[in-house]
């Protein structure tokens, strides 16, 4: 693993594409364990945005995307591959692989399924939370370091403490240079940020470290806009693994939730 700092585009967006896949990240981009990586949300929205421009079909829609994250996500240049797995006529499940200094980072798979008028038995169990109107604003880089955090406008819900809490957030970028990327897109590269909005520990030095090594995303309604709602509960095992568990909302309400398994290690 090289700690070299990676050679980044520079501009406010997130990355720049390069045509056929290819793209370089910016200091928008940036992770907040280690400098010279990129941070999992904005990857994972970029990723989104392939997987929805792959072989798009009327009348179906992405309900669950699954990331495995295979290792250290390097900054700097990298390329998407988008591949259909298994065709289907209603049902359809689609990959991409971020590839990146000849190693797969991430792997991403999207179950596309076909729509229909479900208005007359349609229901959500999960709770609405307070609007970002009514949050006070908060600064996340205070507590984490790297581009991406800064990038991010955030605002935090009373009875917010470590272990669980409500944020909304919205980035301050497109997602590239050619800010021609949807509302889902722009929606999941803010999902992986629900694992430190309230961490139940503060990272850093003699405490913990808690990355996760995945991100699970189900939609029970496709999410539209700018502002993400998180209504986010942690929760640590004893035998170092942990779980971020979150109900993502957009200012319609709930639309889906959100789970990563955490890996904890003594920092």
């Amino acid at each position: 693993m090289t700690t070299d700092l990676p050679e980044l585009a520079e501009g406010n967006y997130y990355y720049q594409s390069l045509g056929g896949g290819r793209f370089r990240s910016t200091i928008h981009a940036q992770g907040a364990w280690n400098v010279h990586e990129q941070h999992m949300a904005p990857a994972s929205g970029l990723m989104a945005d392939s997987l929805e421009r792959h072989q798009p079909r009327e009348g179906l829609r992405m309900a669950r995307l699954s990331y495995e994250i295979l290792g250290l996500i390097p900054g700097g240049g990298f390329h998407i591959e988008t591949t259909t797995l298994r065709p289907g006529k209603t049902i359809e499940l689609l990959q991409a692989e971020l590839i990146a200094g000849g190693r797969t980072a991430i792997r991403a798979t999207a179950w596309r399924m076909v729509t229909s008028d479900t208005s007359a038995v349609a229901a959500v169990e999960d709770t609405a939370i307070p609007g970002p109107e009514e949050c006070k604003p908060y600064d996340g880089s205070s507590v984490w370091p790297g581009g991406y955090i800064r990038s991010l406008e955030m605002r935090m819900a009373e009875g917010h403490r470590p272990g669980a809490g409500k944020v909304w957030l919205r980035a301050d970028h497109p997602l590239t240079d050619k800010a021609d990327s949807g509302d889902l897109a722009r929606l999941m590269g803010l999902v992986d940020t629900a694992n430190g909005i309230a961490a139940r520990v503060p990272p850093g030095k003699d405490s913990y470290a808690f990355p996760n090594v995945d991100l699970q995303i189900h939609m029970y309604r496709r999410p539209e806009g700018e502002w993400l709602g998180l209504d986010n509960a942690v929760s640590f095992g004893r035998d170092g693994i942990g779980l971020t568990s979150t109900v993502l909302h957009d200012l319609q309400g709930p639309f889906g939730r959100a789970e990563q398994i955490l890996t904890l290690r003594k920092s």
